[in-house]
């Protein structure tokens, strides 16, 4: 098969931008999202077929979460369904495939819905317009009725997976800071989401002061950093039992907390005694490791995704830059060199990359970097953009932006590692620090 011009123009634009792309004359519609796409692919996704009376609403809202994720992601583009010449009223009736192919759709989504007594089924298919061939087979996901947009972005997923060879990132959550109150006397609350901004609910009150919080590998706990005892001090809440708790028993002030590979150990800075170093802890044992010893302040480390290395920032330079150390700490290199000052770095869940909060020139930035400071890459730029969180497939970034002015207030926004398809998230009210949890089970 050969690839329509649409997708030829795509294959040639990344050439040009970063070598080889997967999809070659001969094979399946697939794109490589290497340093984005240029033109995205055309797709069309019928409202789903909707297999009962109950099940009409759903299936609306389902496709169109499909479409809105997919078009969200900047790699695909919408045909709409006022340019459709036919639709698909049978989920198992042969497609009409030149119908498709005559409105230049290259991929084409069909689905159905079934509800029965509270429980959901949620069937699709995605083909090939041009080859006139389904893209592998098709897949259902069941559930409640309260998980209908949940099953939207799993079809979504597993569409992404197909067309980019890659795992998608749209069954996951997000777990933020929501603000509220005038930019002097701020009011923040933890609060989790769906990636998209849905589902939106509130983790703990207003009442103390919360910073940072991370989720733990499999997204079932969150640590945070709490003021409630009058100092920071790093907390783990349970999100089944909504249970908090100290971690450990450290004395001095401890803060920016973030789980290592394992589930179990932990990460942590811990001021004890005028100086700020980062300690290793473990939540079963409660058995603490110091791991850097400079009269420095050293702060936000972040774990590689094998678990052996470490990355972290530290003023030890003079300013602040980003180091990396082994796991068991000892000597750690420095690999910003760039001008200004660096923080909050963040490793990629692919290994591969660093991002970064860059302050330079009098601006913020969201940058990415290889792992030995090469090939630096700074995304965004404005006021105030802070706080960097990876999806889980290592290809698109969210952050808080904060707008300048007494009346400046936070919000998160995301945008992928080519420095495009920067996008607010909608969400009311103000938002900051934004921790991205890895795929939902």
């Amino acid at each position: 098969m050969r690839p329509p011009a649409t997708l030829l123009a795509i294959i040639c634009a990344l050439a040009a931008l970063s070598g080889p792309v997967a999809a070659q004359s001969t094979g399946p519609l697939r794109i490589e999202i290497t340093e984005g796409v240029i033109e995205p692919m055309p797709f069309a996704v019928p409202d789903f077929v909707a297999e009962n009376s109950a099940a009409r609403s759903l299936a609306k809202e389902i496709s169109q979460v499909v479409v809105d994720d997919l078009v969200g992601s900047g790699l695909f583009r919408e045909i709409p369904a006022r340019a459709h010449i036919s639709g698909i009223s049978n989920f198992d009736a042969p497609v009409q495939f030149a119908d498709w192919k005559a409105i230049n759709a290259q991929a084409l989504v069909t689905g159905s819905v079934t509800l029965e007594n509270g429980k959901l089924n949620v069937k699709f298919r995605l083909f090939d317009v041009f080859a006139q061939t389904p893209l592998g087979e098709g897949l259902q996901f069941a559930g409640g009725r309260k998980d209908s947009r949940r099953m939207g972005h799993k079809v979504a997923d597993a569409i992404y997976q197909r067309l980019t060879g890659e795992k998608g990132y749209f069954d996951s959550r997000v777990v933020y800071v929501a603000e509220s109150g005038p930019k002097g006397n701020r009011r923040k609350q933890l609060a989790i989401m769906d990636y998209d901004g849905k589902n939106r609910q509130s983790l703990t009150d207003d009442r103390n002061l919360v910073l940072a919080p991370r989720f733990s590998p499999d997204g079932r706990q969150v640590m945070y950093t709490s003021y409630a005892s009058g100092m920071p001090q790093a907390v783990l809440l349970d999100l089944a039992t909504m249970r908090e708790r100290a971690i450990g028993s450290l004395s001095g002030m401890s803060f920016s907390p973030r789980f290592a590979p394992d589930g179990d150990t932990i990460l942590l800075s811990l001021f004890d005694n005028g100086n700020t170093d980062i300690y290793r802890l473990s939540l079963s044992s409660g058995a603490r490791t110091r791991l850097t010893r400079s009269p420095a302040i050293e702060t936000a480390p972040s774990y590689s995704p094998d678990g052996r290395q470490i990355v972290f920032e530290s003023d030890r330079s003079g300013t602040q830059q980003l180091y990396i150390m082994p796991a068991g700490g000892g000597d750690a290199r420095r690999i910003s060199f760039g001008d200004g000052r660096y923080a909050t770095p963040v490793w990629s869940p692919r290994g591969d990359l660093i991002a970064f909060t860059k302050i330079a020139g009098g601006r913020f930035h969201i940058g990415v970097m290889r792992t030995d400071g090469s090939e630096e890459r700074l995304l965004t730029a404005s006021f105030k953009d802070e706080a960097p969180t990876w999806s889980p497939n290592g290809r698109v970034l969210m952050f808080f932006r904060e707008s300048r002015g007494s009346s400046g207030a936070p919000s998160i926004y995301s945008v992928d590692i080519s420095g495009r398809n920067l996008q607010k998230v909608d969400i009311p009210g103000h938002a900051s620090d934004p921790s991205w949890s890895a795929l939902l089970p």
